[in-house]
C-alpha cells in the first residue's frame, strides 16, 4: 500500500487553476522530491495532503486512508513557514508539541532528549527558543516534525538558511528515517540535495506533472549521446563519433544514435590510448530543471 496516493487532483483559486490533476504515489522507505519553480503548485498540493485546504476534484489518501485526526498522528509536517513559540524553552515545547500528537509526557521528554542529543543541542534544552540562532531554531522544528516517530514525514524546504554543518546533519537524519522505512517527501528549491536524496521526483509546472519517475530514469532521458574522455596519447577519428567539444583537461565525445559508449571504449583500447576518465554524461537535474522550465514559458 503507498503511503501517498494522489490522484487527478485539482485547486483552482479566482478561477486560476494552480494545480491541474495532478497524480502520483509515494513508497514507504522511499524519498519522493516534489519540485518545480515559484508559484508552481507545489506548496498548494502539500496543502490539499495536509487537510489544510480541500480539492476542487480528484481523491487523495494517506497511510491507506483519508486523512482524518488519527492520521494526523502518523504524519510530520515541517511547513515552509516556520512557527515556533518563541517565550517557551526548547525541551517544553518540544514535549508539548509531542503531546499534541498522542504521546505521553514522560515518553515525549525522553525522546525530546534523546533526539536534542543527536543533533549536540541537549545543553541548550533550557534556552527559550528566541535565543537560539535561525539555524539552530530551524534544527528545533525539524525535530518537532519527527518527534511523534511518524510513518510518512513532509518536509517543505528543510533546508533554507542552513549552513553546511547543519544541512549535512539534517541529510544524515533524513537518510535514517527512510532506512527505518519511513516516507518522505522533500519540497525544495535545492536540486543538489534532490539529487543526492531522492529516489523518484515529480517536477510541476503552471499546476501540471512535467516530469515524474524514477531520477535515474530522468537524468537518462535528458542526457546528450556523449561520454567525457581524459585520455593520454593520440585520439584520432574514432567510428561513430560525430563531434567534439574541449572542457579543458577532457573532451566530451558526441555520438551518433547507433553507437553505444562501450563500442568506443572499445576503439580506443584497441589504439592504445591511455584512458584515465571514461564518463557516460547525464546533466545534473538543475540543468534538466532549467531545461523543462524554460520551455514551459
Amino acid at each position: 500500500m503507498p503511503a501517498v496516493e494522489l490522484n487527478n487532483i485539482c485547486k483552482s483559486y479566482n478561477d486560476n487553476l494552480v494545480v491541474n490533476n495532478v497524480s502520483f504515489t509515494v513508497a514507504q522507505g522511499e524519498i519522493f522530491g516534489l519540485i518545480g519553480p515559484n508559484g508552481a503548485g507545489k506548496t498548494t498540493t502539500i496543502r490539499m495532503m495536509m487537510d489544510i485546504t480541500k480539492p476542487d476534484s480528484g481523491g487523495i489518501s494517506i497511510l491507506g486512508e483519508s486523512l482524518n485526526e488519527a492520521t494526523k498522528n502518523r504524519v510530520g509536517y515541517l511547513p515552509e513557514e516556520r512557527g515556533l513559540y518563541r517565550k517557551v524553552r526548547v525541551l517544553e515545547t518540544l514535549v508539548y508539541l509531542a503531546s499534541l500528537k498522542g504521546l505521553g509526557v514522560r515518553a515525549a521528554r525522553s525522546r525530546a532528549e534523546e533526539l536534542l542529543k543527536r543533533v549536540d543541542m541537549l545543553p541548550h534544552k533550557e534556552k527559550k527558543v528566541e535565543e537560539l540562532s535561525r539555524g539552530m531554531g530551524q534544527i528545533i522544528q525539524f525535530l518537532v516534525t519527527l518527534i511523534h516517530d511518524p510513518q510518512l514525514l513532509v518536509l517543505d524546504e528543510p533546508f533554507a538558511g542552513l549552513d553546511p554543518v547543519n544541512t549535512k546533519l539534517l541529510k544524515e537524519m533524513i537518510l535514517e528515517l527512510r532506512n527505518q522505512g519511513k516516507a518522505i517527501i522533500l519540497s525544495t528549491h535545492m536540486m543538489n540535495e534532490v539529487e543526492a536524496l531522492c529516489d523518484r521526483i515529480l517536477m510541476i509546472n503552471k499546476g501540471c506533472t512535467v516530469l515524474y519517475g524514477e531520477l535515474a530514469e530522468i537524468k537518462s532521458r535528458y542526457r546528450n549521446n556523449s561520454v567525457f574522455l581524459e585520455f593520454g596519447g593520440v585520439l584520432g577519428d574514432i567510428g561513430g563519433v560525430v563531434g567534439k567539444k574541449e572542457h579543458g583537461d577532457y573532451v566530451e565525445l558526441f555520438l551518433d544514435k547507433e553507437t553505444p559508449p562501450q563500442k568506443i571504449l572499445r576503439q580506443l583500447a584497441s589504439r592504445g590510448v591511455s584512458v584515465n576518465r571514461f564518463e557516460v554524461s547525464t546533466p545534473s537535474l538543475n540543468e534538466i530543471f532549467l531545461q523543462v522550465v524554460e520551455k514551459g514559458r
